[in-house]
């Protein structure tokens, strides 16, 4: 756990060093501050109910933080590998899970962060109306698990490419195929189209976090993308160590 800890500790050092995690989370801001001006809350003497402006709000949040999470987790492994620091970092007392999970975990970290820095947003909708914390509380959980789940996509595919836009692209198209499962759902036959849509990483899953209700097997859903993904990407590094 030590050594997780470590390399979660070192990557979070290196985004605080250059601009890119500045640069994400003013987007992010930026962008979530805009949706929930001009699309949750709406136009001015536009009546809503409060639920609803924050379903909405949660909606575009979920949006940014996947691209967010593509972006951040392009350069852990692939960046690694174009400058020949992975070698240096294997030879190290560190197990290929360690560096994962480590890795993983400061993304993550990071987007907590940004995620804590928009609570502002719906604490705005006090002012005008009345809407239900634990409302917050859940929509804000089914952010930080697509959060991880798309974490876990995006050091997958810099496990797998061997440069940093390689490895951005990889994991938007396996993020974006994931996302986009609930239209292959629709015109397929049952009982596949089931099937398929379950697999959707945001359509159905996401949908009952917004509407601020917690059930158990959408939790477990986005626990289970995290861990196949993580595990992929430690399979990689176990491969590419005996090559």
């Amino acid at each position: 756990m030590s050594n997780v800890l470590w390399i979660a500790r070192r990557e979070l050092k290196a985004y605080l060093r250059s601009p890119l995690g500045y640069v994400v989370a003013a987007a992010v801001l930026l962008i979530d501050g805009i949706w929930f001006i001009a699309k949750a809350m709406g136009p001015a003497g536009d009546k809503r109910l409060s639920a609803a402006v924050l379903s909405e709000f949660f909606h575009g949040a979920t949006g940014t933080t996947m691209i967010a999470c593509i972006a951040l987790a392009m350069r852990l492994i692939a960046q690694e590998q174009e400058q020949g620091t992975l070698v240096l970092l294997r030879t190290s007392p560190v197990r290929d899970r360690d560096i994962v999970l480590g890795k993983f975990l400061s993304v993550w970290l990071v987007m907590l962060l940004i995620t804590v820095l928009s609570v502002y947003m719906p604490a705005l909708i006090f002012v005008r109306g009345r809407v239900s914390i634990g409302h917050i509380l859940v929509g804000y959980t089914g952010v930080l698990l697509l959060a991880a789940a798309s974490t876990a996509i995006g050091v997958f595919a810099s496990a797998i490419a061997r440069s940093q836009v390689i490895a951005a692209i990889l994991g938007a198209v396996v993020l974006g195929t994931m996302v986009l499962l609930w239209m292959v759902a629709r015109i397929s036959e049952p009982p596949l189209n089931g099937f398929i849509e379950t697999l959707a990483l945001h359509h159905v899953h996401q949908r009952q976090f917004m509407a601020g209700v917690l059930r158990l097997e959408h939790v477990v859903y986005y626990l289970v993308v995290t861990f196949f993904f993580l595990l992929a990407a430690v399979k990689t590094l176990e491969v590419r160590r005996w090559r």
